[in-house]
């Protein structure tokens, strides 16, 4: 990939060799016309002209030597110390004689977890990261769904702080008037990340159980037949309901839970729910709750049909059924 101030492309400099070579043009012309200097087009003249077309590809910008880099056995040293003192890089450093930023940058490298993140007295690491080296996703729609609630204050009639400005919201709660919350319960699938989403009262189990079987009827309609599994985290309307157990065995599915206080799990609704509030909920200043509620169906649907996901570089109907 080229830097991210390269004025040329391979293909900008295969088109400079076409036009000086091929065309027979004055190399200062044509690297007028490509917008770099004619020092530059001769560059990439003479390396395609000594190795081919081999040369116009992208180099490592990274030296052929490296005197100065820290020695294996220096680096095993500075880990074994860490291992041994289980302090931070000042102490590393004043006992190895590596500079400090060396040592964070040696520590980072061998993926040593924060000192936070364990136990003083041990060393073991007893905080579960945030990230995971292992990514997933299912091989195909309905194999995998994630099920979650969102929980967002309602707007005042008239309109809340975001259309008229904080000191409306100091005003209205001097009126000890209560506008209570909506709940937005949603689900993605795994694979497709073809989303569907519902404003409902509350996140009582059966409140989830009923959404959850018109999700599941939605999906159908968009051409994914059946639920294999549905995994969600441990909200009690989720683990201890009975009425969502039943929809679960309803559609024949498997229910799952992710591991306790580890969010990233359920990390494909996790990220649905912030993208809805960024492009729905927050993404203009509504009059009324009702006006934000009816804008729900319109945004779902260019979420799900027109808006492209740089994790899959398509659309999600367009995942579910590929043309």
């Amino acid at each position: 990939m080229s830097h991210a101030n390269a004025r040329l492309t391979f293909h900008g400099r295969a088109l400079l060799i076409r036009r000086v070579l091929t065309d027979c043009r004055p190399l200062s012309h044509v690297a007028k016309e490509l917008g770099v200097s004619r020092q530059c087009a001769s560059r990439w003249v003479h390396r395609y002209q000594v190795e081919g077309v081999a040369g116009l590809v992208d180099r490592s910008s990274r030296p052929h030597t490296s005197p100065t880099h820290t020695s294996p056995a220096m680096e095993e040293a500075v880990v074994a110390a860490r291992h041994q003192m289980r302090c931070g890089p000042a102490r590393i450093s004043q006992a190895t004689g590596v500079p400090e930023r060396t040592v964070t940058r040696i520590l980072h490298r061998h993926h040593e977890p924060l000192l936070a993140w364990c136990d003083p007295v041990t060393g073991d690491l007893i905080r579960a990261q945030r990230t995971t080296g292992r990514r997933y996703e299912r091989e195909h729609p309905g194999e995998l769904i994630h099920i979650d609630v969102k929980k967002l204050g309602r707007i005042p009639d008239g309109g809340g702080w975001r259309a008229l400005g904080r000191e409306a919201t100091v005003a209205h709660k001097h009126k000890k008037v209560r506008t209570g919350f909506d709940y937005i319960h949603a689900v993605i699938d795994d694979h497709s990340r073809l989303a569907y989403a519902e404003v409902l009262e509350d996140e009582r189990g059966a409140t989830a159980a009923a959404f959850l079987l018109r999700a599941a009827d939605f999906y159908r309609r968009n051409g994914i037949p059946h639920i294999e599994r549905v995994i969600s985290d441990n909200a009690f309307a989720y683990r201890n309901s009975a009425a969502f157990k039943a929809a679960i065995a309803e559609l024949g599915a498997v229910q799952k839970f992710i591991k306790p206080h580890c969010p990233w799990t359920n990390g494909k609704i996790e990220r649905f729910n912030r993208t809805l509030g960024i492009e729905w909920a927050y993404r203009r200043p509504y009059t009324s709750n009702i006006q934000r509620t009816q804008a729900l169906d319109p945004w779902l649907n260019h979420y799900n049909n027109e808006r492209i996901h740089t994790s899959t570089g398509t659309t999600p109907i367009n995942r579910v059924s590929p043309t």
